[in-house]
């Protein structure tokens, strides 16, 4: 039996060498989408094993925040994963990689968690003129 799914999490992973890019995909996603952008994390945390920061968006925005991640992502690994109240499964079992895949530390995922707790606000301001080009024609994802 399959759970709803009430968010997405995309996690944008970075090193030193790949911070600027990091910084670019992240003001380009503020630019173009209504979701709520995380902090910058320089060490690994919980489950992740390196530097990252976060994207919480709901379902609405799949089907064009997603593909945008896959043509824009400039060589960083992205996680993209269903918040379904199962942060195991959710992170181990059905994510969608881009890039290198990595592995998670599994300790910090429980098997079950409220995700009604999870912030989605978003606290992105989008240029309403691409939000609407993008609405309308899906072929112009490319920055």
């Amino acid at each position: 039996m399959s759970s709803p799914i009430d968010s997405y999490h995309a996690h944008i992973y970075f090193d030193q060498s790949s911070r600027a890019a990091a910084e670019t995909v992240r003001a380009q996603i503020a630019e173009r989408f209504s979701v709520r952008l995380g902090r910058w994390h320089d060490l690994p945390v919980g489950p992740h094993p390196q530097a990252m920061y976060q994207i919480a968006f709901l379902p609405m925005l799949f089907a064009t925040l997603v593909p945008w991640l896959m043509l824009n992502r400039r060589g960083l690994t992205i996680l993209v994963h269903p918040n379904t109240g199962a942060p195991k499964a959710d992170h181990l079992v059905n994510p969608i990689w881009f890039g290198q895949v990595l592995t998670l530390n599994a300790e910090f995922l429980p098997e079950v968690d409220d995700v009604s707790h999870m912030e989605t606000e978003p606290n992105t301001t989008p240029n309403a003129a691409w939000v609407d080009a993008s609405e309308r024609d899906v072929s112009g994802l490319v920055s």
